[in-house]
């Protein structure tokens, strides 16, 4: 009996890892994670690692394009050693996930359950156009949940979702808090068999720029990071005493605890990105 597999994609930031986490949190069934990360450091595996999950990482490319070998090995992997009840693909947020949905189809032993995509509803209020990639992300969905809708306006929520109805519609729409939602809405869709144009390949419209050193502190890594033009920032900052995540999305930020690391890694993506300037101001902070 083929495995099903579930597609999260979504644009940087938008709540892919938030969803992943609920539902390790609330499902019963045995399932295998394999995540695609933009850039050299997993940050996004370090946040899930330590449930009792199984996870396989694709760190340093866009599963849409230079990693697909390794997706096909990492899914035959994932068969093989573990015998999953269900498998979920969180893809990184600059790809675009029909290329992924075809090899999926074609690969013996699985099958495309659905795909998910999730819209910031916050992002889509700052920022109105919708690029190229966000597009191809909602076009293909199967389900779409409108994330972060608790930043907006009752007003904001009915214009996002006609703009994306217009973009998609046969998929639902769900607006969601904190990708809060029960297991049974997102897993085993069974969507079936779709037709999926071949994409063309596509220049990376993004660059990243990964931060690594030892002690810093937090609260002035804080103040420079906002100052910093990129659409997202995330990872771990250690100030000797205790670690923390740092997330930012269009300037926006949250921090928190985070156990078991005493390093400070950081992920920079943009369109365009300093990178010597970046360091610079990083290295200001240092302990």
């Amino acid at each position: 009996m083929a495995v099903p597999i579930t597609i999260i994609t979504g644009f940087l930031g938008s709540g892919k890892t938030t969803l992943l986490q609920n539902l390790l949190r609330k499902s019963t069934k045995k399932l295998a994670i394999l995540m695609n990360e933009f850039g050299a450091v997993d940050i996004d595996a370090k946040i899930i690692r330590g449930k009792n999950v199984n996870i396989i990482e694709l760190a340093g490319g866009c599963v849409c394009c230079s990693m697909a070998g390794e997706f096909e090995a990492a899914v035959r992997e994932i068969l093989e050693k573990y015998s999953p009840d269900h498998i979920v693909v969180e893809t990184t947020g600059v790809a675009e996930p029909d290329a992924l949905a075809l090899d999926v189809q074609s690969l013996p032993g699985v099958e495309l359950d659905a795909i998910i995509c999730i819209a910031d509803a916050d992002s889509l209020v700052k920022f109105p156009s919708i690029g190229h990639t966000s597009r191809k992300q909602i076009e293909i969905a199967d389900l779409i949940l409108l994330n972060k809708t608790d930043l907006v306006e009752d007003s904001d929520i009915k214009e996002i979702i006609k703009k994306l109805e217009k973009l998609n519609k046969k998929a639902e729409i769900i607006p969601v808090q904190n990708c809060e939602i029960e297991p049974e809405l997102v897993l085993g869709l069974e969507v079936g068999e779709r037709e999926i144009e071949k994409p063309k390949i596509h220049a990376p419209e993004f660059v990243s720029y990964v931060y690594e050193n030892s002690a810093m502190n937090d609260r002035a890594v804080e103040e420079f990071v906002i100052t910093v033009d990129a659409i997202r920032i995330k990872g771990f900052v250690y100030n000797k005493k205790e670690t923390f995540l740092f997330n930012c999305v269009n300037g926006r930020c949250s921090v928190e605890g985070f156990d078991n690391l005493k390093k400070t890694q950081l992920v920079f993506i943009g369109r365009k990105l300093d990178n010597e300037k970046i360091k610079a101001g990083l290295d200001k902070c240092k302990i």
